[in-house]
């Protein structure tokens, strides 16, 4: 698409962060040209931005040529920060965050992609607002920024700020946005160009249920996991996850151990180290806070807990990642 200003075009920024996720990428600016196409006019315009002006590899290892969002970050009415999963990539990119504070300054709409919800939140641009983030994401955001609660939305507008939770989402939140200033109708035109017949409501789930994660049916069993799945830096006792499914601790074990294959303790254990092996490959939180954040009592009980479940120590799998 050109760079180029046509009357009417809206201008759109996406500051890249290193190994950034591509399919979210493609995802969110695909619409855009489609629009142009289908319309016969530039109504979009679309610019690839990047600290200092580098090209940007993708998470699949394609460089993306970019301009530089501290000379070049001008003109726009919207500019998206894409950034994938690993902390150790976001570095660069804090550089920009004065100039995504003028921007929004300015009323620029600021939005985040997947992860990019995160350099916002740490650029103090998500306050108050409401907002949401991928999945794998959120438990190190909440961690990070307490006072912030992120929305298990696929996306969310909340004036100018736009967040989405990565993936293929972005074309549910590109109809939303080209439905808003085009129609219903030309909108359905652009989701039908990439046989997205089935626009999600951006209140839709991110993930798989509960049931199919964890295989199982019975409604108590779901209520037990979900509660338990909620309670995972403060772990809940047998007796209390029974009470809020309803039954007894002895139907409780006896579920579990017919559904899963696995008794309550091995299943919130599983629930834990999972959440803290996210914790320290997505947030800057140190091995204690982890396991802090995750129901252990102590680092030393982490490790070798980690260690019996993963193979290696909570050390070596932050290292593994950060190559």
């Amino acid at each position: 698409m050109s760079e180029l200003l046509y009357p009417g075009a809206q201008r759109f920024g996406f500051l890249l962060v290193e190994r950034f996720a591509l399919m979210s990428f493609a995802s969110a600016t695909e619409p855009l040209r489609a629009a142009n196409l289908i319309a016969r006019a530039p109504l979009y315009a679309v610019q690839a931005l990047s600290v200092g002006g580098q090209a940007v590899v993708s998470s699949a290892g394609f460089a993306v040529p970019a301009a530089d969002v501290a000379r070049d970050a001008s003109g726009f009415h919207t500019v998206f920060v894409v950034a994938g999963g690993n902390p150790e990539d976001w570095k660069g990119a804090r550089a920009a965050y004065p100039v995504l504070r003028r921007l929004a300054r300015e009323g620029v709409r600021l939005g985040g992609i997947s992860s990019g919800s995160f350099l916002l939140a740490e650029a103090g641009l998500l306050d108050g607002r409401d907002f949401t983030i991928h999945w794998e994401h959120a438990p190190a955001l909440r961690e990070a920024f307490p006072a912030l609660s992120p929305r298990p939305a696929r996306f969310v507008i909340d004036g100018d700020r736009i967040t989405c939770g990565g993936g293929i989402a972005p074309l549910d939140m590109m109809h939303a946005l080209i439905a808003g200033r085009m129609g219903a109708a030309f909108a359905r035109r652009v989701s039908d160009w990439y046989l997205h017949t089935a626009v999600s409501d951006p209140e839709g789930p991110q993930r798989g249920s509960t049931a199919d994660r964890h295989g199982t049916r019975h409604p108590a069993l779901l209520s037990a996991l979900e509660t338990m799945e909620t309670a995972l830096e403060r772990p809940l006792s047998r007796t209390e996850v029974a009470r809020t499914a309803g039954i007894s601790v002895r139907h409780l074990d006896r579920l579990f151990s017919e559904e899963t294959g696995w008794s309550f303790a091995e299943t919130y254990r599983s629930m834990r180290l999972d959440q803290a092996r996210r914790l320290l490959e997505q947030s800057p939180l140190s091995i204690s806070e982890i396991a802090f954040a995750t129901g252990f009592s102590s680092a030393s009980h982490f490790a070798r807990a980690y260690k019996e479940r993963f193979g290696r120590q909570p050390k070596a799998s932050r290292v593994a990642n950060s190559r």
